[in-house]
């Protein structure tokens, strides 16, 4: 190794999706015995022992959880430096890929999810500026935006003298696209930009733990270990546009469903209010579902009937999804 080069290290980190009680989970492990902070399910790529990247993946996965995946898809490289903070500053450099993957949680006669390694956690306790299911979530208004807003202010200053709208304009435009501010639509999409802006503006508490705020702010979802929560920020991401012409949301779903179950798990990943109607309008457009002839006695009103995913949809066109959202 050339002299002051650093050993570097491959790891891969799992984004692990499942839905339980109509919220979108993910299995999270505590950094260390004496952290509370939660992170991703996390191991080294064995090259020696793994063929592929996913193949190391999936097996390291089963041996630590007990789960089994389904989807599974590579996401991006997560390798900064300063990512993976240890108490060496020489040790090695380490490069996380980072996976989103799909499973059906196991769930307890009470109906919460169980798992044989680590926890589920609701991912909007993480980023909760993300759940627009009830309507805007009121700390965008009360926190997120006047800090944001004062930013970058603050950051836009130019060294010579220009017209304070054109210095502002490359910050607040972003901030404009990503939080959908005047007269721009709110984009589902966009959790990584929104994601970003927070931790440039020093806002989440990642950016203190790295260096790269002067005080530690006050608290804006539950923080992760690491760069974690940064990937599973993109791994929504992800996930909600897939949605749209993947068929994916049917690895959540148990092999029979209902369509209220269907839109209720859809309505959770995407973090928008459906409406019903349209929604079944959608889903019936798409053939995306067939129904199986057996029905779900429920506690209040008539028996409702029961869906399963139609596979041949996947020989029939290249695009099959739901399309919710678009505009």
């Amino acid at each position: 190794m050339p002299q002051g080069a650093t050993a570097v290290e491959i790891g891969l980190s799992a984004a692990i999706v499942a839905v339980a009680q109509n919220n979108p989970l993910i299995l999270c492990t505590p950094e260390s015995s004496t952290s509370m902070l939660d992170g991703l399910p996390f191991g080294p790529f064995n090259p020696l022992a793994h063929r592929t990247l996913e193949t190391g993946l999936r097996a390291w996965v089963t041996e630590q959880t007990q789960l089994k995946l389904g989807y599974v898809e590579q996401l991006y490289t997560f390798g900064d430096r300063g990512r993976y903070k240890t108490s060496v500053e020489d040790g090695a450099h380490v490069v996380s890929i980072g996976y989103l993957a799909l499973t059906r949680a196991a769930l307890a006669e009470d109906g919460t999810p169980t798992a044989q390694s680590g926890r589920w956690r609701e991912w909007y306790a993480f980023l909760p500026w993300e759940d627009w299911r009830g309507g805007k979530p009121a700390l965008i208004d009360e926190a997120i935006l006047p800090a944001l807003r004062r930013w970058a202010e603050e950051k836009e200053r130019p060294v010579r003298a220009e017209p304070r709208a054109q210095r502002l304009l490359p910050r607040l435009t972003r901030l404009r696209l990503a939080f959908g501010l005047d007269g721009v639509p709110w984009d589902e999409e966009r959790v990584l930009e929104r994601y970003e802006l927070l931790y440039e503006a020093g806002l989440v508490e990642e950016a203190f733990n790295d260096g790269n705020a002067p005080h530690r702010p006050a608290p804006l979802g539950r923080a992760m270990a690491f760069d974690h929560r940064r990937i599973l920020a993109t791994a929504i991401a992800r996930l909600r546009g897939k949605l749209k012409y993947r068929p994916v949301i049917f690895e959540l779903m148990p092999p029979s469903f209902t369509l209220t179950a269907l839109q209720e798990t859809v309505e959770a990943i995407s973090g928008r209010h459906l409406h019903k109607q349209n929604f079944r309008r959608l889903v019936e457009s798409a053939e995306l579902v067939e129904p199986t002839g057996a029905t779900l006695t429920q506690t209040r009103g008539r028996p409702a009937a029961l869906y399963r995913f139609r596979h041949e949809v996947l020989e029939e066109r290249p695009a099959p999804g739901l399309r919710v959202g678009v505009r």
